[in-house]
């Protein structure tokens, strides 16, 4: 149980209830990046290769991506820290861009997603105050509600942002967007694409088993497949390519996507490719040890369990993420030869503070 006096500090309690609902979201849109620039002043803020560890927070997150042979670099990440100035929350992000302008389209996400998250998630909850006396206390179900209302809203409003982006073409382009908030027991993730999100639990036994806790949305998924014939748009896999589902324009002027949900790609939004995520959450427990977020590079070739016992085994917390990246990559050239490796890029957040271990609070290997 949250009461509502401790979730409406930091960004929340800079708006004014009582101002107009357009005023609202320019002060709200201006202290989110105010907190964002603080956060990146106090390196609470990742979006490069490396660790990051508040001393306020039980959380360590460990950050690595590679680059593969197709080119520059389409992956990226992003962690805050201390989210909104909240000393029990955590923003995590992992982008995969596709297309010409794939690696502008992910970093432009990743640059305007945690803001808007952070403006929307004020806003809802400074308007479910109107609705509940100030005394009460917001369960599981509320907090989670007032999250995946401000999910909804930040995804629609950056693909929105990014169809109007006036330097960078989307046509063609688009990326994935897997993110997720730690908000002390509660996390809750939003998913668009193929990337995914694995939880490393302790069983019954005494061994770590993973929980998927995203869906892969490949354009073959029955209630994918049936949005996008619905649409006028086609799924099917090339002779060369068996396996690999598609979706397609009716016309088939276009390349297909392998991928049924998409910031950007406006060529296929009108035959039934969605930017909409699926939002679902999780209470953790002392049982749930790490969470891993990964683009499509890692689990082209590494298994859920592979990478769960990667990662666990791995002496140093915070060489984790660049070790599973390690894994995935010699995997690539041993089960994909002759097959291009793909951009690999990987998050682990770790959820309860090892003694063993002390880090500085950013430190880039």
């Amino acid at each position: 149980m949250v009461q509502f006096p401790s979730l409406l500090n930091g960004l929340a309690r800079t708006i004014s209830i009582k101002k107009g609902r357009n005023c609202r979201k320019d002060v709200g849109k201006e202290a989110a990046e105010a907190l964002a620039n603080e956060a990146r002043k106090n390196e609470l803020m990742l979006s490069s290769s490396g660790i990051v560890n508040s001393n306020r927070s039980s959380n360590l997150v460990s950050v690595f991506s590679k680059r593969g042979q197709k080119g520059v670099n389409q992956d990226c990440f992003i962690v805050w820290e201390e989210f909104g100035c909240q000393e029990d929350m955590i923003f995590c992000g992992i982008f995969d861009g596709h297309g010409p302008w794939g690696h502008l389209v992910a970093k432009m996400v990743r640059e305007s997603m945690p803001s808007t998250l952070l403006c929307n998630w004020q806003e809802t909850l400074a308007q479910t105050s109107l609705n509940l006396d100030s005394d009460m206390e917001l369960d599981g179900n509320h907090r989670f509600d007032i999250w995946k209302r401000s999910y909804l809203k930040t995804y629609a409003a950056v693909d929105q942002v990014l169809e109007q982006h006036p330097r960078i073409n989307s046509f063609c382009s688009g990326t994935t967007a897997l993110t997720i908030v730690r908000q002390g027991d509660l996390i809750v993730v939003a998913n668009v694409g193929d990337s995914r999100a694995v939880l490393a639990t302790t069983s019954d036994d005494g061994s770590l088993v993973p929980i998927q806790l995203t869906v892969d949305f490949k354009p073959n998924l029955p209630q994918e497949a049936e949005r996008i014939t619905q649409s006028k748009g086609r799924v099917f896999c090339l002779q060369d390519e068996p396996g690999v589902y598609r979706v397609w324009m009716p016309n088939g002027e276009t390349s297909g996507l392998a991928i049924s949900r998409a910031l950007g790609d406006y060529c296929m939004k009108d035959f039934g490719l969605i930017s909409v995520p699926e939002v679902t959450q999780r209470n953790i427990t002392n049982s749930d040890q790490f969470a891993i977020l990964a683009t499509d590079g890692v689990w082209d070739v590494i298994s859920n369990q592979e990478a769960v016992q990667i990662v666990s085994s791995t002496p140093d917390r915070e060489k984790s993420a660049k070790r599973l990246v390690e894994c995935a990559a010699r995997a690539w050239k041993h089960k994909k030869g002759g097959i291009a490796v793909d951009d690999i890029s990987a998050v682990c957040l770790f959820f309860h503070t090892s003694p063993s271990q002390e880090v500085d609070p950013v430190k880039l290997p």
